[in-house]
């Protein structure tokens, strides 16, 4: 999988030390993530995630971090912006951070840990482990969705200039389910989703990249005239070229 990952066009690559590996294998992982880490990039950007602040592995994950120099580490299971910070004094400058979100009090710290710095890029939704923390009674990672969470995420990150992104829908094969969740997301204001297959890489570019419709319009909007005025049968203002705008950068990011 690591040898193949280079080849796949995604994004982001991000080996995972945490949740997909059980707990006698931890210390080979984190072998394996540094030396392939250290071979060379995995994607556009190249993460390893680390275990939870507290567990058995955390230092010892972030000390080979440090070693393997990845553009990004992700951080599980953030519930306060000392997490950030005290895992920011373990890494060398240069080394992004992005944390997720995926716990109660996670959740109701969420602006505290989007102001924290130190690096920080992005909040990433954690579906699963936040359903398992606000007891939603679902067994399939991406079900259960909340709302208020899903909202409340987004909201902090743009608030600090974050990035932000959702996590995965776990049903292999599912491709409408894929692409709703994908378009929940986008229409929610996150800038990308997780994705745990290589088939699911292709969908979720299609539902987050501005289509050439969209971009032509948007250029049209702020050619129209300033105010408030009359635009192909729609009311147009200042708010109207703000979303222009956004549409515009975001449609950079993918061009």
């Amino acid at each position: 999988m690591l040898a193949k990952a280079p080849s796949l066009g995604a994004d982001e690559a991000i080996v995972d030390l945490e949740d997909a590996v059980a707990p006698e294998g931890k210390v080979a992982a984190r072998a394996l993530a540094v030396a392939a880490v250290r071979r060379g990039p995995l994607a556009g950007t190249t993460a390893i995630r680390v275990n939870a602040r507290g567990s058995e592995w955390w230092e010892d994950d972030l000390r080979a971090a440090a070693e393997a120099r990845p553009d990004v580490v992700v951080l599980p299971k953030v519930e306060s912006a000392e997490d950030v910070s005290a895992a920011a004094d373990l890494l060398p400058a240069g080394i992004g951070i992005e944390a997720q979100i995926e716990t109660a009090r996670g959740l109701a710290n969420a602006d505290a840990i989007a102001a924290a710095g130190h690096g920080l890029e992005a909040l990433v939704f954690g579906p699963a482990d936040l359903a398992a923390s606000l007891g939603i009674p679902v067994l399939t990672i991406g079900d259960g969705a909340n709302d208020y969470a899903f909202a409340r995420v987004v909201a902090a990150a743009r608030a600090f200039g974050l990035q932000a992104v959702d996590g995965p829908h776990a049903r292999l094969g599912d491709d409408l389910g894929l692409v709703v969740s994908a378009r929940r997301a986008f229409e929610q204001g996150y800038d990308g989703k997780w994705v745990i297959h290589p088939s699911q890489i292709g969908p979720v570019h299609l539902v987050f990249t501005p289509s050439p419709a969209e971009v032509e319009r948007a250029t049209r909007i702020l050619a129209a005239p300033q105010g408030a005025v009359r635009f192909e049968g729609e009311l147009v203002d200042e708010a109207s070229r703000r979303l222009a705008e956004s549409l515009l950068s975001r449609a950079a990011l993918f061009s």
